[in-house]
């Protein structure tokens, strides 16, 4: 009776066998809206397809999911082609996409706009970047394809307007999965060399997908990071790429980037030519100027009579002199009177009589110091002298010369009273030149008898 009941994993796996062996259910075309997006860290996609009524798990690993142009978000409608089947551990059917693009637009173009969008946040195509083409380059560098007709327009331009410039071809490819590291490749090797002044990196005309190289963003940030001016040259006049927008001056066509980085010999020549007539206009005008300053100087006063003009300036010498002179003993004078002034104020703040003033001050100060300090010492000596007297009257031991004693218990203390004693206690009677050590006979007087 148990045989009848099936496992869920048994029952999953049969119904999972349905799915894989349906061929309705392989390559399947859907399209709908994605939502709940998540990229794991593994790089695998996974989110839900839904429309207005329906929703289905999706699945998007990462060996198809490198190659998309676009990164899928949340509301973004998509087509996809792939293969709906079950997954096991949670019963669900999901689809496994094998290919996705955008619905309603093309994938280059949500590309070309998602990575646009990404470097002008990041300030690419920042003005404050840009670096500035040279005026008159000595050799302009072309990145480009050796076999394309762009190279042969930019060569053919550039000698037509500029035939002095050397050009350098640094060989890229231009088309292809590998074009846009090789166009990178170039633009690091170009940098390596000193003597390119500017660089020029394009192609000719092509689609979109022909001219996708120039989109990828390993070759925006080589352009934003080279040190060398780009003039970015990609397709005709109305093609756009990425390149366009990094790059420090774009040109319509290969043909008007070449125009763009040399300067048109004819143009050099006719500013020569100007220059040469305004600086001969200049010279002559400046010569015209000058030799009527010299007619002038020559036809003046000092030319015409130096003797005379000589005479002069030695009469002023002579005046001159005799104003020193006086000036001099004038001087000499004044400087001779504030001598004496301050010589007499000097004698009068002679050194030596100040000198003279404070010895006199000082034998005045030691003579009242000296008389202060005999007052004070009188004074102090007749203190101690009483307080020595003083002493001496209240000194026991004169009072005991005369013939008084002092008597001490055996515990050392004073005895004052008959009380303090009793028969048979020992005691020391001090007297002023000893010691007389004795015992209790008799007590008289006192309370305390045998």
């Amino acid at each position: 009776m148990e045989n009848r009941y099936l496992s869920v994993t048994a029952l999953t796996k049969y119904i999972k066998r349905k799915f894989d062996v349906d061929p309705h259910l392989q390559n399947v075309f859907v399209k709908g809206e994605i939502s709940n997006f998540k990229q794991h860290s593994s790089g695998h996609m996974y989110f839900t397809l839904k429309d207005e009524k329906a929703r289905i798990l999706a699945v998007m690993f990462s060996r198809y999911n490198r190659t998309l142009k676009f990164t899928p978000e949340n509301g973004m409608k998509v087509l996809i082609k792939g293969d709906i089947s079950l997954f096991e551990s949670s019963g669900q059917y999901q689809v496994y996409i094998k290919e996705m693009q955008p619905d309603g637009i093309g994938e280059l173009y949500l590309a070309f706009e998602q990575l646009k969008e990404k470097l002008e946040k990041e300030q690419l195509f920042s003005p404050q970047f840009k670096k500035k083409i040279p005026k008159y380059p000595k050799t302009i560098g072309v990145i480009t394809s050796p076999t394309g007709a762009a190279i042969r327009d930019i060569i053919t331009t550039i000698k037509r307007r500029y035939p002095i410039a050397n050009i350098l071809l640094i060989p890229a490819l231009v088309q292809g999965n590998q074009a846009a590291p090789s166009i990178v490749h170039a633009i690091q090797l170009a940098n390596e060399q000193e003597e390119i002044d500017v660089l020029i990196v394009g192609r000719g005309g092509g689609s979109i997908e022909e001219l996708w190289a120039f989109n990828e963003e390993i070759v925006a940030r080589a352009i934003f990071s080279s040190s060398i001016p780009i003039i970015s040259a990609v397709g005709h006049e109305t093609d756009v790429t990425i390149a366009d927008f990094v790059a420090d001056k774009r040109a319509p066509t290969p043909t008007g980037a070449a125009e763009l980085a040399v300067p048109h010999i004819d143009e050099l020549l006719g500013k020569i030519y100007t220059n040469q007539t305004r600086l001969m206009r200049t010279m002559k005008k400046k010569i015209s100027i000058q030799g009527d300053r010299l007619e002038r100087l020559q036809k003046s006063y000092a030319f015409r009579y130096p003797h005379k003009l000589y005479e002069q300036k030695l009469e002023q010498v002579d005046k001159m002199k005799e104003e020193l002179i006086k000036g001099t003993g004038k001087l000499l004078e004044q400087k001779s009177e504030q001598f004496i002034q301050l010589e007499k104020r000097l004698v009068l703040k002679s050194p030596n009589e100040q000198v003279i003033q404070y010895k006199q001050k000082h034998q005045v100060i030691l003579r009242n110091l000296n008389r202060s300090m005999s007052l004070i010492l009188s004074k102090n000596i007749q203190k101690y002298s009483h307080v020595i007297s003083t002493l001496e009257a209240l000194n026991p031991l004169k009072i005991m010369s005369r013939g008084y004693s002092v008597v001490y218990g055996e515990d050392g203390k004073l005895v004052k009273s008959t009380e303090q004693v009793n028969i048979n206690d020992r005691i020391n009677v001090k007297l002023s030149d000893g010691t007389i050590y004795c015992e209790v006979k008799d007590i008289q007087g006192g309370s305390k008898n045998e």
